[in-house]
């Protein structure tokens, strides 16, 4: 059966064999599997049908073996009874028996041999299918982490060549020119402000120099003498 080839492929393929022939290794453990059941089932069948000859022929040479036994009996019966015509034809029918179960018998080995062997090679299958299933979940697991690590691998590829480099150097130089505008224009503002700050002061009244002027004037008011 194709399933013994596909059990001997998968039992010596490594996880990078699986990586290099399919391109997922996940999908490929999961068919093999469904062909292994699928051969198990057809192989079962087969058993059965085997199995059933070997009992059809056990049955019958079995039969025939009673009746060996039975026609014996009864020739002995009646030789006793004085009927010897009846005992040699009890004696020829049961020769007639013997021939049947002798070739009865060999088909019936041939049909057990057989089946046992076709009982053996199934229980192989499934042995093999229970191994397969158990070393499934690790080969699954190292295939994930292979084309992880794969996946990784070409997501950082990118990182570190000089078209990344030259472009973080230009957006540095970008953000130095903006921040060194903005300083510049910062500077012109502040000397704007001082030159208009010098300006407005020379005209500000906070109403203090008036009240000074009238505390004046009243001071001298009082020192003129009267007349």
């Amino acid at each position: 059966m194709g399933v013994f080839k596909r059990l001997r492929d998968l039992t010596m393929a490594s996880i990078n064999d699986l990586l290099d022939k399919a391109e997922d290794p996940v999908k490929m453990l999961n068919q093999f599997l469904r062909d292994m059941e699928a051969d198990i089932q057809e192989a079962e069948i087969a058993v059965a049908k085997q199995i059933a000859i070997e009992k059809k022929f056990k049955q019958q040479y079995e039969e025939a073996l009673e009746m060996v036994q039975k026609r014996e009996e009864q020739a002995l019966k009646a030789l006793e009874a004085g009927n010897e015509d009846l005992a040699r034809r009890a004696l020829q029918d049961k020769k007639e028996h013997q021939t049947r179960h002798d070739e009865v018998k060999v088909q019936f080995d041939t049909a057990k041999t057989n089946a046992d062997r076709l009982r053996n090679q199934l229980s192989e299958m499934k042995d093999e299918f229970g191994k397969m299933k158990n070393k499934k979940d690790l080969l699954i697991a190292r295939a994930e982490a292979a084309k992880a690590q794969k996946q990784i691998n070409q997501a950082m590829s990118g990182f570190g060549t000089d078209n990344a480099a030259k472009g973080f150097d230009r957006m540095s130089e970008k953000v130095l020119q903006l921040e060194a505008e903005a300083e510049a224009s910062n500077e012109l503002r502040s000397k704007d402000r001082s030159l208009d700050d010098e300006l407005n002061a020379l005209s500000k009244n906070d109403g203090v120099d008036d009240e000074l002027a009238a505390l004046r004037a009243r001071l001298a008011a009082k020192k003129q003498p009267e007349a």
